[in-house]
């Protein structure tokens, strides 16, 4: 593809490793900022660079959070005998669009995915096991909410074998979700109903 400036054509690199972000929509939001007036591009400019250099992850769950602790954890209303395991921040957010879930969470920051080079030392395993263990935990069940692909089956696998020692109900969300679904992509409705009727995570 031509371009008519050098910075028009570093802007479309930049923008297109973006996920799903193509070269032609990469020149498109380029040309629109030009077309911007000059302080809605400065405020783009300030708002991410605030992401990467403010943004906290919560020293309890790792969620994402503006302090030291995220909203959710900090919360009195929330029930502090239930943690939702999950990937990342966009299946917190997922399952909090349903209004269907008041516990608690534990950002695993992946699964364990051999292929990738992804092992347990490279999630929040430790962490997870840290607050279960704690003489003063409220903790009564932990939720498996992770996509049902092979690798996420694994990491449930996993974690239950970890847990096993600990007296805790270890649940996991019913399957209305497709198998080898992502979490981030299903309807509120079938996840907010995966929810409210998880059953016992068993080992075959």
């Amino acid at each position: 593809m031509e371009y008519p400036s050098k910075l028009i054509e570093n802007a479309v690199n930049e923008i297109a490793k973006l996920p799903g972000i193509g070269k032609k929509t990469a020149l498109r939001l380029a040309l629109n900022l030009l077309k911007e007036d000059e302080l809605f591009t400065k405020s783009l400019t300030s708002a991410l660079d605030d992401l990467r250099s403010k943004i906290q992850y919560c020293k309890t769950c790792q969620n994402i959070s503006d302090t030291d602790e995220c909203n959710i954890c900090a919360s009195h209303r929330r029930d502090r005998s239930l943690v939702c395991v999950v990937e990342d921040t966009r299946d917190v957010i997922a399952i909090e669009n349903t209004s269907q879930y008041n516990g608690l969470y534990h950002v695993l920051g992946g699964v364990i995915s051999p292929i990738d080079g992804i092992g347990p030392s490279d999630l929040t395993v430790d962490l997870l096991l840290s607050r279960v263990q704690r003489k003063d935990t409220e903790i009564k069940e932990v939720i498996f909410a992770l996509s049902p692909t092979m690798e996420g089956d694994t990491t449930a696998f996993y974690l239950t074998k970890r847990l096993k020692e600990y007296n805790l109900k270890v649940t996991t969300i019913a399957r209305g979700i497709p198998i080898g679904g992502e979490l981030e992509y299903a309807d509120e409705i079938t996840l907010g109903r995966s929810i409210l009727s998880r059953t016992d995570y068993k080992q075959d």
